[in-house]
């Protein structure tokens, strides 16, 4: 109510079956924006450390992602976000809606980086639609190096489905390559961000690192 956002396209969202949203990620808040936005739950990525810390306060973090139907994923193991990713296609097949960030982290200069082929590997193995995101101006909200949040006007604009033919869990990479290159043209076409042709990566520096990335 405060921030007063810009919705369109959520007729898009499939009323039943499994789906998954592809966004483009600006803020820590970009999960929280969409799971409270969209008509269906959406289960997102979350890092490991929000379930596992000890205390009052980490048992409030561990409640508050899992309310929403977060997925832990230990982002240093390879092994934990290939698990994760299998995660998803169980909630998929399950006939629900997942998120992910094919970025990997959040833009920290605004700009739409190369799209990692995990969101292409999960359209093929589960054959589930892809719901493109683009949003605009979350940044404002929660700007990527600080802890305060603040209202802010943003836009959130949703795409038509992508369909993919469903090849299983083992299919020819340049498919999977495609298939994550047409989700990356939509959501620039969402979001309106310069495009860079090179992956993102996280900072160095830990106080860089407290938002949840996908």
């Amino acid at each position: 109510m405060l921030c007063r956002p810009t919705i369109t396209g959520l007729e898009n969202v499939p009323t039943s079956g499994g789906f998954i949203v592809a966004s483009n990620h600006l803020s820590f808040l970009d999960s929280v924006l969409i799971q409270g936005i969209f008509p269906r739950p959406v289960s997102f990525f979350a890092k490991a450390e929000y379930f596992t810390q000890p205390g009052v306060r980490g048992r409030g973090m561990r409640f508050f992602f899992e309310s929403f139907g977060s997925v832990p994923v230990d982002r240093d193991k390879q092994s934990g976000a290939v698990e994760a990713l299998f995660g998803l296609t169980s909630i998929i097949r399950a006939g629900h809606g997942v998120g992910i960030y094919p970025e990997g982290t959040r833009s920290r200069d605004g700009r739409l980086y190369r799209g990692k082929n995990g969101v292409g590997w999960l359209a093929l193995a589960t054959g589930a639609p892809v719901i493109p995101v683009g949003l605009r101006g979350t940044q404002r909200l929660q700007p990527p190096d600080k802890n305060t949040i603040r209202p802010a006007s943003f836009e959130m604009h949703v795409g038509a489905p992508l369909q993919f033919e469903h090849l299983g869990e083992r299919h020819p990479l340049p498919v999977r390559r495609d298939a994550t290159a047409q989700i990356m043209d939509a959501i620039a076409g969402l979001s309106g961000q310069e495009r860079v042709e090179t992956y993102n990566s996280r900072p160095t520096d830990p106080s860089l690192t407290e938002g949840a990335d996908g």
